[in-house]
């Protein structure tokens, strides 16, 4: 830790005053160097395992345990740059979700006509699983001492919210804790602890299910040619002839895109009231990431406005996919590694494992033997369940193919809103 200390006081003086002119250009000089540094570690391969685009998110980790100093005193201001940092994150998110919305678009309203039943039953299994390894998590630590009642379940609550990866589910547990404290110091207290539990077990969140994707397949020893045979062959197909003399109003379709962003942006950010306070208590919203996610699907379902185009090319879509998820994974990674090695606790990481791995075997093994899902739309389905965006990401490098993006968005919008009523539920009544 002394070590670490020395280092970053040193390059503050280093760096501050080298980039002391230009504070943008310190932020994208961090930006590439941890993309560049983390592509490097992804591409470290243990038997036939390896971490990928996490890479990339461990490494952001890195940099913001180590130099986020760095940033606050280039910027003169810490809350300058998390803003600055979650625009990165807030610029990744909906280029990637809407590229992916665009990708499945074409088949994913077939597929969900089909398998209605299973992603609805495969997104609350996945959730009501987390719910019960919370109150696991909370039985045992009322039972070993630290924090108790109010306090362990905020604490607890966060950990679930991070170990399934999900903004909506950690900002409703905010709002939940603080209405539950009788004065405003306690609303702060509850806020941070759901907070300091958000970013302990969200590396995890993100890293298990990751690898969880890429080692499954190997433990089965499937064939990937014939399971995507499968995946195709259980997706409702429909054969759409193209229409000539559509209008473009680029040749690559960023002007489609980008529309399809602003209206995804609007949707994403209606509140609706979960509470009898109205819009002054909790709120249920898609979020960026829902928003974008369900426009850039209709969007890429009709691929058309009259005689007007809005479906972009498809290495543009591929581009923005990839760049997308890289910059989501960078602006989250060095906000969330600040101030890390200050608040993480051996047995609030053990809790967060418990309730990124107990969801995901359950959700598995559903799909498996109930549901009985080909093994691509199986595990599709669960990072869709648990509302994983990275772990999507690397299931289409694994799998060589988007459709799998079609069992995620069908999975996605249940796993969100079941995780926010859940997590609601357990702050108001376990204490």
């Amino acid at each position: 830790m002394e070590i670490m200390v020395s280092i970053t006081e040193s390059g503050v003086k280093l760096f501050s005053g080298l980039f002391s002119v230009n504070s943008i250009g310190f932020l994208m000089f961090s930006i590439f160097a941890v993309i560049a540094v983390g592509f490097m570690l992804g591409r470290i391969t243990i038997k036939g395992v390896s971490l990928g685009d996490a890479g990339v998110f461990i490494m952001a980790l890195v940099f913001g345990c180590a130099c986020f100093p760095l940033l606050t005193t280039v910027f003169g201001s810490e809350s300058i740059a998390k803003t600055l940092l979650k625009t990165v994150e807030n610029l990744g998110l909906i280029l990637f979700v809407t590229s992916v919305g665009f990708i499945a678009g074409p088949k994913f309203f077939g597929n969900l006509k089909k398998n209605f039943k299973s992603y609805v039953m495969m997104g609350l299994v996945i959730i009501i699983a987390g719910g019960l390894s919370a109150l696991l998590c909370i039985f045992i630590g009322n039972n070993i001492g630290g924090l108790t009642g109010s306090e362990l379940t905020c604490m607890v609550i966060g950990l679930l919210s991070g170990s399934l990866t999900s903004t909506p589910a950690f900002s409703a547990a905010k709002q939940t804790a603080a209405s539950i404290a009788t004065d405003t110091a306690m609303a702060d207290h509850l806020e941070d602890l759901v907070t300091t539990g958000h970013a302990i077990s969200y590396i995890f969140g993100v890293i298990g299910v990751v690898l969880f994707v890429q080692i499954v397949p190997k433990l089965m020893r499937a064939n990937m040619a014939e399971e995507r045979k499968l995946l195709v062959a259980g997706e409702e197909e429909t054969e759409k002839k193209p229409v000539q003399n559509l209008i473009h109003f680029d040749h690559l379709g960023f002007a489609a895109f980008a529309l399809a962003a602003i209206i995804g942006t609007i949707i994403g950010n209606i509140k609706i009231p979960m509470s009898a306070a109205g819009f002054g208590g909790t709120c249920f919203s898609l979020t960026t990431t829902g928003g974008c996610l369900l426009t850039g699907l209709i969007f890429g379902h009709f691929g058309k406005i009259g005689k007007v185009s809005v479906m972009p090319e498809g290495k543009t879509l591929a581009i923005f996919k990839e760049l997308g998820l890289i910059l989501f994974l960078v602006g989250a990674g060095i906000a969330g590694g600040n101030g890390f090695l200050q608040i993480v606790q051996p047995v609030y990481f053990i809790y967060g494992v418990i309730m990124t791995v107990l969801p995901m075997i359950a959700g598995f093994f559903f799909a498996k033997y109930i549901l009985k899902l080909c093994l691509l739309n199986n595990l599709g389905s669960l990072t869709g369940g648990m509302t994983s965006t990275p772990a999507l990401g690397t299931l289409i490098n694994v799998a060589e193919t988007d459709d799998v993006a079609s069992s995620y968005a069908a999975t996605y919008p249940v796993a969100l809103i079941a995780v926010v009523l859940i997590s609601q539920f357990i702050i108001l009544f376990v204490r």
